[in-house]
């Protein structure tokens, strides 16, 4: 018997707001002293009232309007009870019944097919605190209790653990687009509960599901359901397969899943509406002014830059993995257009845009990556960038050099004519000298050149090395090498 995995996601995502969801402490959990961020009314005192944060329900909103979620115009947020020492208050305020949002979808991509993955609902409620375990004690940070979330449930339309990992992944970077939250798994800012359960292939019926609570990697997430498929297929091959619904805690450092408890039903929670909360309105005219807000999402960026730049799809990709990337490429192409005509620009567009991806998306990141910085932090700003690729265009310096000046300009922000210029990196060009450089070099190496002409022709590597050492860097490899290969028919 063939079966299949049936997966599906919740997940929390921590919004990015000044304060708390219902109170004005400040946002900031993870860069507070413990315990100091905290008020009566996040700390669930009896006889406090909570006051909802407008900024939540905007980038809730935004959230939901780029995941093709429908707005509701009422929506009602609930008391989910249920005991933990982390929850000060005994209870959750959340939505239920009656959600911020439901009804969209994310597509995703992998190996060029696309599925389309169903999102139930999104709503919106507040966090817990934080609990930690020190020396055999379990201490808490109030800190973080309140911090307003996204919850956003999927339908079981996952059929791989790859394909949750880029769900996420996707989810991730679209988050960041819109600014509305970190979404970063390993501060927490993104959490995810697993649910998932086995059926034989052609079946339709739903079996009780395996929740697996509280991922923070997606590497966790994708090693999590590829254990749990295994363990329930095997159970299914010797007709155990799970009757009732379980939760169950992942051990990244074993690499498997244990058993925390039965798993409650909604009805366990005794959901019931908030008496302290009026419920939620939101206008057609609060979704169009915040719609209006959302910017240029992933893949129609990667579909204009294709279009627009001739990029492949792979190149768009990587400079659209985020918007800071993405803009630092379109104002370097923007400030390079005011260097050279109109006429030259359209001629040589796909050059030009592929000599300034090649040298971002390679070298610039190689610099970036080994500082561990974000592009928006570095010195160069895109009018000096625009201006080294313009050297490299003229051929006015060559690779070699053209790396060496990157590197001054990375470290000090420096410009790039002022580099060359102190430093005498510009290329030679002129045939006259390289000619006499060439002849220089087979004149002082005739054994090689004879197996050259021997049949070696490798030894051309050997002969532009000389070259380039002779020039300090300086020659035109390509001219050199065709001026040499003249000379040694």
């Amino acid at each position: 018997m063939k079966l299949e995995p049936i997966i599906g996601l919740e997940i929390h995502t921590q919004l990015k707001t000044k304060s708390k969801m219902f109170c004005a402490c400040s946002n900031t959990p993870d860069n507070t002293k413990p315990n100091s961020a905290v008020c009566p009314i996040c700390l669930g005192h009896p006889g406090t009232l909570p006051s909802l944060n407008e900024q939540v329900v905007d980038c809730a909103i935004k959230l939901a309007l780029a995941l093709n979620l429908k707005i509701n115009s009422n929506s009602v947020f609930e008391r989910k009870n249920y005991f933990y020492p982390d929850l000060p208050s005994g209870y959750q305020i959340s939505q239920f019944e009656y959600p911020l949002s439901e009804n969209g979808f994310l597509v995703i991509e992998e190996n060029d097919k696309k599925t389309k993955i169903g999102i139930e609902r999104l709503h919106i409620e507040n966090d817990s605190a934080k609990s930690m375990h020190v020396d055999g004690e379990t201490l808490v940070d109030f800190n973080r209790a309140g911090t307003p979330l996204a919850e956003i449930v999927t339908n079981p339309d996952f059929r791989s653990p790859q394909q949750a990992k880029l769900f996420l992944q996707k989810l991730r970077q679209i988050c960041r687009y819109l600014n509305v939250s970190d979404a970063d798994m390993e501060k927490g800012n993104l959490r995810c509960d697993v649910n998932i359960s086995m059926r034989p292939i052609g079946d339709t019926k739903l079996y009780p599901k395996t929740e697996i609570k509280n991922l923070n990697s997606f590497r966790s997430v994708e090693k999590a359901i590829e254990y749990e498929i295994k363990r329930q297929t095997e159970l299914w091959e010797k007709d155990e397969r799970p009757k009732i619904q379980t939760t169950r805690g992942y051990i990244d450092a074993k690499q498997i899943t244990e058993l925390q408890r039965e798993k409650e039903e909604s009805n366990d929670y005794r959901y019931f509406p908030e008496p302290d909360l009026n419920p939620l309105i939101v206008s057609k005219q609060k979704i169009q002014k915040l719609s209006i807000e959302i910017p240029e999402l992933p893949d129609e960026k990667i579909k204009r830059f294709v279009s627009e730049y001739i990029l492949t799809k792979n190149e768009a990709e990587v400079l659209s993995n985020t918007i800071e990337i993405s803009s630092y490429f379109e104002n370097t192409v923007s400030e390079f257009k005011t260097l050279i005509s109109e006429k030259e620009y359209k001629k040589e567009k796909q050059k030009i845009t592929k000599l300034i991806n090649g040298w971002i998306t390679s070298e610039l990141f190689k610099l970036i990556n080994k500082e561990n910085m974000n592009i928006s932090e570095i010195k160069i700003t895109p009018y000096d960038f625009a201006k080294f690729i313009s050297f490299i265009y003229k051929n006015t310096i060559n690779s070699s050099n053209a790396q060496k000046v990157l590197k001054l300009m990375f470290d000090n922000g420096s410009d790039p004519e002022v580099i060359i210029k102190e430093n005498d990196f510009s290329q030679i060009n002129d045939e006259s000298v390289l000619k006499q450089l060439a002849q220089k070099i087979i004149d002082n190496n005739k054994n090689q050149v004879e197996e050259y002409k021997s049949g070696k022709e490798n030894l051309m590597k050997y002969f532009i090395g000389i070259a380039m050492k002779e020039s300090k860097g300086k020659a035109n490899p390509e001219i050199i090498e065709n001026i040499l290969k003249n000379k040694l028919k």
